[in-house]
């Protein structure tokens, strides 16, 4: 780690304890039985001794993919360092950064980036809700089956799931299952999101109890397919739910980008911790008045990998 670094990781401690002092005074104060806290975190891309170094794209990936066992853990301990507490952590994919073997028994004989990967998730003190990525895939090189095999013995994870937690539901959303992430299909092409047919309508169906529900889906929304079977797809769904659905949260841009309502509900784009450790989106929700607050929007610098931590 060279000074630039070692330095940068310092602003983020120090930046970590003004941030537990400003929560104290802006949430403790105002906190009551109706209102609880979530928080977010994506593209955390850790690595392993099987990892190649030098083998990203650029300087600056290099670096940051060095840097992201601690980035993560300087999240995960702000996180937890919070009161009022943090109830529920949403992990919105790219949780590793591929795989060293197609093997499963590969990852069972060694210790490999899903087993530092969950070492570190598993030190949170609330539950953490994993959600994939395309690194978590890797769908050139790697069958989805065995992505799919892996998530469920390291992390009792499925493809795609719901935690439904004080009258709200939380969805994590798959876009690595439809056509364009089938590597036999006439229309694959990694770089687009899709769904597929079966996970569709079990969204529509987890819709459809109009429920004030949170989405998470790894690609934004930009970057998936609008329309997978005729006219039925997911943005006809953004647009028929926007009044249930509260927010779509996604990542794998590893910057912060705010959409509006372009597809019908809000939906940011939140950055990475691969890049910086007060990349994490702190959420209040009022369950009394319905209303969702971005606690720390305010310090996010847009269009960047970057957020400020707090300076009160």
């Amino acid at each position: 780690m060279n000074r630039r670094q070692f330095s940068a990781l310092g602003a983020a401690s120090f930046g970590n304890l003004l941030t537990r002092q400003l929560w104290a005074e802006q949430v403790r104060a105002a906190h009551t039985s109706n209102k609880f806290y979530f928080a977010l975190v994506a593209d955390t891309h850790i690595i392993d001794d099987f990892y190649v170094k030098g083998s990203e794209n650029g300087v600056e990936d290099n670096e940051s993919i060095l840097l992201t066992t601690p980035r993560l853990i300087s999240a995960r301990d702000l996180i937890n360092s919070l009161n009022p507490g943090i109830e529920q952590v949403f992990l919105l994919g790219d949780y590793f950064h591929n795989y060293p073997s197609i093997d499963y028994d590969f990852y069972f004989e060694n210790t490999t980036r899903l087993d530092n990967a969950k070492a570190i998730t598993d030190k949170f003190k609330m539950p953490v809700h994993l959600g994939f990525g395309n690194h978590d895939y890797d769908v050139k090189r790697v069958p989805r089956e065995l992505s799919h095999r892996l998530f469920e013995a390291k992390f009792n994870a499925k493809p795609y799931s719901m935690l439904d937690y004080k009258g709200y539901k939380f969805i994590h959303l798959n876009n690595f299952l439809g056509s364009t992430q089938d590597n036999t299909a006439s229309n694959f092409n990694p770089g687009r999101g899709s769904l597929g047919e079966e996970q569709l309508h079990w969204f529509e169906a987890q819709l459809q109890q109009h429920k004030p529900t949170f989405v998470f889906i790894h690609y934004p929304l930009d970057l998936d397919e609008p329309t997978e079977f005729a006219d039925y797809g997911l943005y006809p769904l953004l647009q028929k739910y926007k009044d249930t659905i509260q927010l779509v949260i996604s990542g794998h841009k590893h910057k912060w980008i705010d959409n509006g309502r372009t597809y019908g509900p809000q939906h940011y784009v939140m950055a990475a911790t691969r890049y910086d450790p007060n990349a994490y989106m702190l959420m209040e929700v009022d369950t009394k008045h319905g209303t969702w607050r971005f606690m720390n929007a305010d310090l996010v610098e847009w269009s960047t990998h970057y957020a400020k931590p707090y300076i009160g």
